[in-house]
């Protein structure tokens, strides 16, 4: 019944979107402006209560300045003054339980701001470590937030500065994002690949399988305990959804309010996956390129403009100030990179105009945090790699590789490359032996569910799919592009502050107007 009433939800967004009315109305909650959501109830009454808010008991971690890193890792202007940031370790083992115990891990945590109750966040493991998101979202998010809560960010294993992966090799990076949108298959992706999982297997040595989700839910006990919190109180942004999605599984008992922003799709067949999210990342384009024509960038036509670059740069044989090759592949890379980060998009159509008359640099900037590689500011490819193809057992073959290519490349002729050679990255990587975790557990409190309805990363149809194996998800969508809703989209965020705050459940299946 539950899959059913979606199902009707998105066919009668459908059908208003197209103007399209017969009969009297029957779709689900809509939010008529993008401020406030009105303090609706649950079609049904959920099976567990949603737990109270509870501050701290003993906790243990020492918490020490780190204001002045913190905003220079983060870039100050936009930061209010009155927000302070500490740091501190989180010691987790480095296993599972039940496994051998080799050793532990000491991760990095952030709290940004003094509110009473920690609110952990999770980030993409690909995008801005957990400790940087948890900063700029504290900058971001209304001022109740954190008169409630104090941001916990926390940078997962293997990533930022939490023991950062780096094992693949700086002259393999850039190949392995460089499948040329027009031309070729995936086999030079595939070389790279190989070279990057023979180095990573010598490199992590047993913790080569130790970076996944799952185990990331167990760390993210480790930081209840150590907050000496009874629940975990917790935002996740992508596939730091997952893990939160694992968490529950996992810690059922100790799950407290939780808000999903943007999950991935939890299907198993993973080329099936990636052939949704490069269409979403189309349809990313296409709401961006209106955007663009809306504020009259320096683009003027911005479809003409991206179909022109790629031969424009395979011709001109450009490199960065690094001396990395700048081709079409790795160009068309930055831009997805770059449409997934709506309050980038301004930034982007000047970057793109840029690389138009052969000025690389501000466009090669959107690819530099996979590119390059230091100790204050990790590549976020390696651990990336390592942690989804741990969470995935599809491996395919070179002819399957090509052929799923080929097909992505028809269907999707800016991002199908982009999005398909993640498929090659995990062919030479260890087949995860351990049975993949269910999707959902029953006898947890209601978790929120936000869509996004042209998300290039969590696209809207998997997002609605894992929550339909979550048994108490409530979800909200908001009608508009880009990766995640929360802190871009006032009436998700509204609806994200009463169900963390006052404890208000929003009518499952309500939609937020772009």
């Amino acid at each position: 019944m539950r899959r059913r009433t979606r199902l009707l939800a998105a066919l009668l967004a459908l059908a208003s979107a197209a103007g399209c009315a017969a009969g009297p109305s029957v779709r689900p909650a809509l939010v008529e402006n993008d401020g406030k959501t009105t303090g609706s109830t649950p079609t049904a009454s959920p099976g567990v209560p949603l737990p109270p808010l509870a501050g701290p008991q003993s906790p243990t971690l020492k918490w020490a300045d780190c204001d002045d890193d913190t905003r220079q890792r983060i870039g100050a202007p936009g930061v209010p003054d009155g927000l302070h940031f500490t740091c501190a370790r989180v010691t987790t083992p480095l296993d599972a339980p039940g496994e051998p115990r080799r050793s532990v891990m000491r991760l990095l945590a952030l709290k940004a701001g003094n509110g009473p109750v920690p609110l952990v966040v999770v980030n993409d493991v690909d995008g801005d470590p957990g400790t940087v998101y948890a900063a700029r979202l504290a900058a971001t998010l209304p001022p109740s937030f954190l008169e409630k809560f104090s941001l916990i960010g926390l940078d997962r294993r293997g990533t930022g500065l939490s023991g950062a992966v780096q094992c693949v090799p700086a002259d393999t990076r850039p190949r392995l994002i460089d499948a040329d949108p027009a031309e070729g298959g995936l086999q030079d992706v595939l070389d790279a690949a190989r070279k990057a999982g023979q180095q990573c297997a010598i490199e992590l040595d047993d913790a080569q399988t130790a970076l996944d989700s799952w185990r990331g839910a167990g760390d993210l006990d480790e930081l209840r305990k150590q907050l000496g919190m009874d629940r975990l109180d917790a935002i996740g942004h992508g596939d730091g959804s997952k893990v939160l999605s694992e968490y529950a599984v996992r810690f059922p008992a100790q799950v407290g309010r939780m808000v999903l922003d943007g999950v991935p799709d939890p299907g198993a067949d993973t080329a099936a996956v990636l052939d949704a999210v490069a269409a979403a990342a189309q349809s990313t384009w296409d709401a961006f390129a209106a955007d663009c024509a809306a504020r009259h960038c320096a683009l003027g036509d911005p479809k003409a403009a991206l179909t022109a670059l790629p031969a424009q740069l395979r011709h001109a044989q450009l490199s960065t100030d690094e001396g990395v090759p700048f081709g079409p592949g790795i160009a068309m890379f930055a831009v997805y990179s770059g449409l997934s980060q709506r309050s980038r998009w301004p930034e982007l159509a000047d970057a793109i105009a840029a690389a138009g008359t052969g000025n690389i640099g501000p466009l090669a900037a959107f690819a530099a945090p996979v590119l390059h590689d230091t100790r204050a500011q990790p590549s976020r490819l390696d651990a990336a790699i390592a942690t989804r193809c741990n969470d995935s057992q599809t491996r395919l073959s070179a002819d399957q590789l090509d052929q799923v290519a080929a097909g992505m490349r028809t269907k999707y002729p800016q991002f199908g490359m982009v999005v398909a050679q993640q498929l090659a990255w995990c062919g030479p990587w260890p087949v995860r032996t351990e049975p993949l975790p269910p999707a959902g557990a029953p006898g947890v409190p209601p978790i929120l569910v936000a869509a996004t309805a042209t998300d290039p990363v969590t696209p809207q149809v998997g997002s609605t799919r894992a929550a339909d194996q979550m048994p108490s998800a409530v979800t909200i969508t908001w009608q508009g592009a880009g990766h995640g809703a929360l802190g871009t989209s006032p009436c998700v965020t509204e609806a994200a502050r009463a169900f963390l705050i006052d404890g208000k459940i929003p009518t499952d299946g309500t939609l937020c107007p772009a």
